[in-house]
């Protein structure tokens, strides 16, 4: 799961009523020619202007990232009852201090603990008595870190190309008891995207690139499963999405009965990619199908969310799949609802965005398997 926590910038320090005052009014000056001012307000520490716009939003909103940053303020536009709203927040980007040491820190952290559940140590062998057999699980964690890598520096890179501050992407270990050695990677959004267009190419950058490698890694993996008998004793049960229902039957055809496919450790791997990325792909708050939900639906991505949240409710109900309400448990308490809006919130999403983002919400539903996990 990969959380997209957005920093927030620092605020300036308190100003007394007269100084706001005066600068309101060299805010309103510096954005006269470019915003029509019918109405002006000062609400806390932030100035609040309403009229119209002489020129297009994006252009608008250069001119006053310009003009506004030295005065130690960050503009952001809105619609609002048929007017523009320009809002100036009293704030700084933070110049934090890159530590690269941390990223590979972490990131080799998690290429031990995915080794170790890829061997399955610590359930079929003593790894520190049989160390070399752990190398049997390098072709899943490999696997698995290939396709979390490519999802993040998805996003990574693609918030560089639109210059939004970003960090690189922090793997998070996840030793035994966890079944993948990972609870996924993350990165920190450091400043709010320019508008809704570069929000959702950013937002969409990730899933869809940790998909380039996630479905052949499965191509390849069913290569090399095989078809048995379904073991007597206890066992573990992946759950099909109905991608992986798709794939396995291109594969092998319809299963007799009492029969199931035993997937090589690469095709594990793609399968969790695709978990991953379903978790993901749910339009709730901060994770990357909450920033597409934004990006498509504006201010009205709380319903979406809420929607969202209660759907995981009665999934886990009708299934039986206690891993939903916990999921949806996750996300009320941790995730939220809330996102935050985009510099520019007036420039509509572009068609061809539009397309892309049903395409998403298309494979939510066919990456998501009605019960992930269960012990049969």
């Amino acid at each position: 799961m990969r959380w997209w926590p957005f920093r927030r910038r620092q605020v300036a320090p308190t100003v007394s009523a007269d100084d706001l005052l005066l600068t309101e009014d060299l805010l309103r000056r510096t954005a006269e020619d470019v915003f029509d001012v019918r109405e002006r307000q000062v609400r806390g520490a932030a100035v609040i202007f309403r009229g119209s716009l002489r020129v297009e939003p994006r252009q608008a909103l250069d001119v006053l990232l310009a003009r506004f940053r030295p005065l130690g303020y960050t503009p952001f536009l809105r619609p609002e009852g048929g007017e523009i709203v320009l809002q100036a927040w009293p704030m700084a980007e933070t110049a934090a201090r890159p530590r690269v040491g941390v990223n590979i820190a972490l990131f080799l952290l998690t290429c031990v603990t995915t080794l170790v559940a890829g061997s399955g140590a610590f359930l079929t062998f003593d790894p520190f008595r049989e160390p070399a057999r752990l190398l049997s699980g390098a072709s899943f964690a490999g696997t698995l870190l290939a396709i979390l890598g490519v999802h993040e520096f998805g996003h990574y890179f693609t918030a560089r190309h639109y210059r939004a501050v970003v960090s690189l992407p922090y793997f998070i270990p996840a030793p035994p008891p966890f079944l993948f050695g990972t609870l996924g990677a993350i990165i920190r959004m450091r400043s709010p995207a320019k508008d809704r267009n570069s929000l959702f190419d950013i937002a969409a950058a990730g899933p869809l690139a940790g998909l380039v490698i996630a479905i052949p890694a499965i191509l390849l993996g069913l290569e090399w499963s095989i078809v048995g008998p379904v073991p007597a004793g206890g066992h573990i049960v992946f759950g099909d999405s109905l991608l992986m229902r798709l794939l396995v039957y291109l594969k092998f055809g319809r299963l007799g009965e009492g029969m199931d496919v035993f997937i090589h450790p690469v095709a594990l791997a793609g399968w969790v990619g695709l978990f991953v990325t379903a978790l993901n792909l749910f339009p709730v708050g901060q994770l990357d199908g909450g920033r597409i939900a934004y990006a498509l639906f504006g201010r009205r991505h709380r319903m979406v969310g809420v929607a969202t949240f209660l759907a995981l409710l009665a999934l886990g109900v009708v299934t039986g799949a206690a891993n939903w309400v916990v999921w949806a448990g996750l996300l009320f308490f941790l995730v939220g609802f809330h996102h935050s809006p985009p510099l520019d919130d007036v420039t509509p999403l572009t068609p061809g965005r539009w397309i892309v983002g049903v395409v998403c919400l298309i494979l939510l539903v066919l990456l998501i398997p009605p019960v992930p996990i269960q012990i049969s």
